[in-house]
């Protein structure tokens, strides 16, 4: 059954403590978190208590690739320390999708790191952009990077609207690569992210194919201004959709 969560770089300005975040994350009525940035600043065993303490549970957690090819086993530690079972990259530059060589080396690259994650029994995904939608021959840098992998895509269904994509079909294709998806409401005119319900992604459909894919998690994001005005209404809308 699939979960509703928050990606924390939602809160990333939120000038309050991140324990208190996580506070606000739970009476929203959010049942998970993705971590991202600050949390690599704070002591893991007050954040493992503050979890404890509001019952969230870790969907995943964005870690930079550099963090986890040149400090494998340190970074895997931490994580492994606050109860993450699942790592996403979050990023890859445009320059790794821009031919097919390239798409090539960058699945060589995550493929490792799959492999390396898998022996601590964790879950490796890849979080899409736009860019990844090159145009190839015909093609997209996306649709042959997901053709030359088996690993976990945790589809920004937002950005890959951005990009021209269907969202919906794109997540029904991923099929049970999808266990972690992200939320994130997209206005194609405006070319920018509004809260959740607000845009253009199909809600009812991404509801649906979540469904039917048996995601573990739904993963609410939102990166434009004053995110706790909208975080109780974010919270209902995604629970709805789970």
């Amino acid at each position: 059954m699939t979960r509703p969560a928050i990606q924390l770089y939602t809160l990333r300005d939120v000038d309050r403590p991140f324990t208190e975040l996580l506070e606000l994350v739970a009476d929203a009525g959010f049942e998970g978190v993705e971590f991202a940035f600050r949390v690599t600043e704070e002591d893991p065993g007050d954040v493992v208590e503050a979890l404890n303490d509001t019952e969230l549970e870790v969907a995943g957690a964005h870690v930079d690739i550099d963090a986890l090819e040149e400090d494998f086993a340190e970074t895997v530690t931490r994580y492994e320390t606050l109860t993450t079972d699942d790592i996403v990259v979050p990023w890859l530059d445009a320059e790794h999708f821009a031919s097919r060589e390239a798409v090539d080396a960058t699945v060589e690259r995550l493929e490792v790191l799959d492999a390396e994650l898998g022996e601590y029994g964790m879950g490796f995904h890849y979080h899409n952009h736009d860019h990844e939608y090159v145009d190839l021959d015909g093609t997209t840098g996306f649709d042959v990077f997901l053709d030359e992998t088996a690993f976990g895509i945790e589809l920004d269904l937002g950005l890959a609207l951005a990009a021209g994509d269907d969202s919906v079909q794109r997540l029904h294709q991923l099929g049970d690569r999808s266990d972690l998806v992200h939320l994130k409401d997209y206005d194609v005119d405006a070319g920018e992210s509004v809260p959740v319900g607000e845009g253009d992604l199909d809600l009812d459909g991404i509801s649906d194919a979540v469904a039917e894919n048996d995601s573990d998690w739904l993963v609410y994001e939102y990166p434009g201004e004053d995110p706790l005005e909208t975080l109780d209404d974010a919270a209902e809308t995604v629970r709805d959709l789970c």
